[in-house]
């Protein structure tokens, strides 16, 4: 609340306005609270009540006074209040940029940052890397590799970065953003011995909609890891169905487990090698020989364990509907789970 006291003391100082503050969700004692739901503002016929963002947190303001006046500075504070930040501190590029893809800037500090470093026009995407060692080393490497000057890597954790990548068509598709994902794997393993895990994300228009990219490819890396995914890329659109999953209610997300499996489906679930098996089938396509082969399995060890999930779960993944139920009911578990 430091830096807010601060603000607070500036919009005083510079309007004469009386505010004050408080997390939206968690009101503050001596804060008038406003009761009723609104959108940009309010008033109850004493304060007027304005929204705002802060470092990511939504905040109500509360300005002394109920006329037209307040109302009209009501309107103007949260762009001011957000961008107070960028105006006290000078932000370095990959700072700047990093505060971008948190949610933490108002949208005239990203029109700041697009102009400054001619981004304006560019669409973009993000990649976002697991990095267990070297993480200096590793970022030098993916701005060597960038395919242009536009190119930003920044460390966004202990052991995670991303890559923002700039290119000229939003409609490249994203084949072609797991490709160069791919690429940057495999450059990471050969230059520096650095078994890495990335998360593409989808590609926008603008950098104004970059957070949405960094989100679904910290997501995509997020659930490789709760799935123990094999692979070293994956992209949000493998998760679509798990995030729509993830929405509900973890109530409400145990209460469907419940109706859909039956005693017998705790067996498989809580069998990491059967479950790992069934992964496998699922993504070769319900193909018998080919997951053998990816699992160095007998055909016939494998047909075994696909009749004992069926008689577990009374699921024949070898079909379609069957094998789409069974992955929902795996999708709860792991979500449950983690």
């Amino acid at each position: 609340m430091l830096e807010l006291t601060k603000i607070q003391n500036a919009i005083r100082e510079k309007l004469g306005l009386e505010v004050s503050f408080y997390p939206e969700n968690a009101p503050i004692n001596g804060v008038p609270v406003c009761d009723k739901p609104f959108e940009a503002t309010a008033s109850d016929g004493q304060y007027t009540y304005f929204r705002f963002l802060h470092k990511g947190t939504a905040h109500i303001g509360v300005l002394t006074g109920a006329g037209e006046e307040e109302n009209n500075y009501a309107l103007l504070l949260p762009a001011y209040i957000e961008g107070f930040a960028e105006r006290e501190t000078e932000l370095s590029k990959t700072e700047h940029l990093k505060r971008i893809l948190f949610g933490e800037c108002s949208s005239m500090s990203v029109y700041k940052y697009a102009t400054k470093y001619s981004v304006r026009k560019s669409a973009c995407f993000v990649i976002a890397l697991y990095i267990p060692k070297l993480m200096d080393e590793a970022i030098a490497l993916l701005e060597q590799y960038g395919g242009n000057s536009l190119d930003t890597a920044l460390q966004t954790g202990e052991n995670t970065c991303v890559l923002v990548k700039f290119v000229n068509e939003a409609a490249e598709g994203d084949e072609s953003s797991v490709n160069y994902a791919e690429f940057l794997v495999q450059s990471l393993k050969e230059e520096l011995g650095i078994d890495a895990v990335a998360g593409v994300g989808k590609t926008v228009k603008e950098l104004k909609d970059v957070a949405l990219s960094y989100s679904s490819a910290e997501n995509a890396l997020r659930y490789a890891d709760v799935f123990e995914l094999q692979g070293s890329v994956h992209s949000y659109r493998e998760f679509l169905l798990v995030k729509m999953i993830e929405d509900i209610p973890e109530s409400k997300l145990a209460e469907y487990l419940s109706e859909l499996s039956g005693e017998g489906a705790k067996e498989v679930f809580e069998d990491e090698e059967m479950l790992a098996t069934a992964e496998s089938f699922l993504q070769s396509s319900l193909n018998v020989s080919e997951t053998s082969r990816n699992l160095y399995m007998h055909r016939n060890t494998l047909l075994y364990r696909l009749d004992k999930i069926e008689r577990a779960t009374g699921l024949n993944i070898r079909s379609f509907p069957d094998a789409v139920s069974f992955r929902v009911l795996t999708i709860l578990h792991r979500l449950l789970k983690k």
